[in-house]
């Protein structure tokens, strides 16, 4: 199963026999107080920075998130597509709760984007997916409902169930363009909670072979040493068919892990991406 996503000149394939796809999540005012307080006045000079920095770490997309209280969220998510837009060629995941925040975005959008997200309620299948299908974009699905986020992988997958079935048939979604999350939960809340997003995943794959992402840094909220928990979770999510994830591409010791994971996997002929980041940090290193 391959999700295509597509700047205006660069394509993207999402695939368990592609390279695994990290996805820049820096783009996001979430906890970052200073700049909430730059967006607020209408400053998108962090962007640019961030921009630089995720790929420089290794992003293949970028997530893209103007949710800040205060601000005319649509405004600035337009604004801000088409400046990173402008910056760098690779795809955009278009990032917000707000129906008219992601119309704007899609709007503004050169290509074929990843939206963020949907879940399994139905009011909230009904405002976006008609937009999904309008701008030709893919969808990110999340497996929880008005009621709950399941605990059981078995109830997260029947809300799955009930996601494809809606996308699909009464939206006309290719059911490529549906990519599930897991819903990756903070270990430090539940020990258990990481193995069953981990068979989560396995289940389904199992049964759609979807492709999947999550937040990656979800899991290590709240405990120390965040990056390197995070640096083990994700290969182990990897192996159990994890094909994206938005994640902290600045960080060397996640990208890494997330390198040596394709490596293992067989998604990088002959080590040839592995033996060229080795190079390329040896030339760094040197000069």
């Amino acid at each position: 199963m391959h999700t295509v996503v597509r700047s205006a000149t660069r394509e993207l394939i999402i695939g368990s026999d592609q390279p695994f796809c990290i996805i820049g999540e820096r783009i996001n005012p979430t906890g970052r107080k200073k700049f909430q307080e730059e967006l607020r006045a209408g400053d998108l000079s962090s962007v640019e920075i961030d921009v630089k920095a995720q790929i420089e770490g290794g992003a293949m997309m970028l997530d893209v998130n103007m949710g800040a209280p205060l601000v005319d969220e649509a405004d600035l998510l337009a604004k801000a597509v088409k400046l990173v837009q402008s910056l760098t060629d690779v795809p955009l995941c278009i990032d917000s709760s707000v129906v008219e925040a992601l119309e704007a975005g899609l709007g503004a959008y050169e290509g074929k984007a990843l939206v963020n997200s949907i879940t399994a309620e139905d009011d909230r299948m009904e405002a976006i997916l008609p937009l999904v299908k309008k701008y030709g974009a893919a969808v990110v699905a999340l497996p929880n409902d008005h009621d709950e986020i399941p605990d059981d992988p078995y109830k997260r997958l029947e809300l799955v169930d009930k996601i494809v079935e809606v996308a699909t048939k009464e939206y006309g979604i290719p059911l490529e363009d549906i990519v599930i999350d897991p819903l990756a939960m903070p270990i430090g809340a539940d020990s258990t909670l990481v193995v069953k997003t981990l068979q989560t995943i396995r289940l389904i794959k199992e049964k759609y072979d979807l492709n999947t992402t999550l937040g990656a840094s979800n899991v290590s909220f709240g405990m120390p040493d965040r990056h390197t928990i995070n640096a083990v979770f994700l290969p182990m999510a990897i192996a159990s068919g994890l094909t994206s994830a938005i994640m902290d591409s600045r960080t060397e010791s996640i990208v890494r892990a997330v390198k040596g994971a394709d490596l293992m996997a067989g998604n990088d002929e002959w080590g040839m991406n592995w033996i060229a980041a080795h190079r390329a940090r040896e030339a760094a290193a040197g000069s």
